[in-house]
């Protein structure tokens, strides 16, 4: 399973997303910091979810890097986020 996979994954079970979206950017950096050479360190994610709601943006935000703790800092190296209402 790609890294990519794995955050569909993890959003979907986590929130339901209405719209889901994960883009891998990573051959934009490569050989910028970050890049490990496995082409799944940079991701952009735009999702759209009734839970956000109730939300600010800064807090949906948190939400998710909370949700794939443990794909941060290794793979994932920067991940762009799109809230989508």
């Amino acid at each position: 399973m790609t890294i990519q996979e794995k955050i569909e994954e993890i959003l979907q079970k986590k929130y339901s997303p209405t719209y889901l979206r994960v883009e891998n950017k990573s051959d934009l950096h490569k050989n910028h910091a970050g890049d490990d050479g496995s082409g799944e360190t940079h991701f952009r994610i735009e999702i759209t979810t009734s839970v956000f709601k109730k939300y600010n943006r800064l807090e949906c935000h948190r939400m998710i890097y909370k949700s794939l703790n443990k794909l941060m800092n290794n793979p994932i190296h920067a991940l762009e986020i799109d809230i989508k209402n």
